[in-house]
């Protein structure tokens, strides 16, 4: 029997196939699932389209009900892909408040966390280069 997860998978046209192999990755994989695009701003100052988001991070929202509201991210699941931001909220049957996930596509990232400096390595790696 196969394995659950093979990171040598490239592709596929099966939809069955390309939800298996995001539901089996490990988190090292999962990790750069929850990248999200970056404004325009931050896109010609750091070099780059996407990053991955962070505790701390402020974004807005670009799809879904919640449309054009914003926020600071609040917690980020790596198991189920979703962000929580600090402003977003369901109410529950009991009449309590619940933060609501939403997915990382669905989000911009307006400004950056910048508590660690090792986050942003990485566009300066692109700027040594060129």
């Amino acid at each position: 029997m196969k394995s659950a997860f093979s990171p040598d998978w490239k592709s596929s046209k099966n939809v069955r196939k390309q939800r298996k192999y995001i539901a089996n990755a490990p988190l090292n994989i999962k990790q750069k699932f929850i990248a999200a695009p970056l404004s325009k701003s931050l896109r010609e100052k750091h070099k780059m389209k996407t990053m991955t988001i962070r505790k701390g991070d402020k974004v807005k929202i670009m799809r879904g009900q919640f449309k054009s509201k914003t926020g600071k991210i609040e917690s980020v699941m790596l198991k189920k892909t979703r962000a929580t931001v600090d402003s977003i909220f369901f109410n529950k049957k009991d009449g309590a408040k619940a933060f609501h996930p939403i997915h990382p596509s669905n989000l911009q990232i307006t400004e950056l966390n910048t508590d660690d400096k090792r986050r942003l390595k990485r566009s300066k790696k692109g700027e040594i280069k060129k």
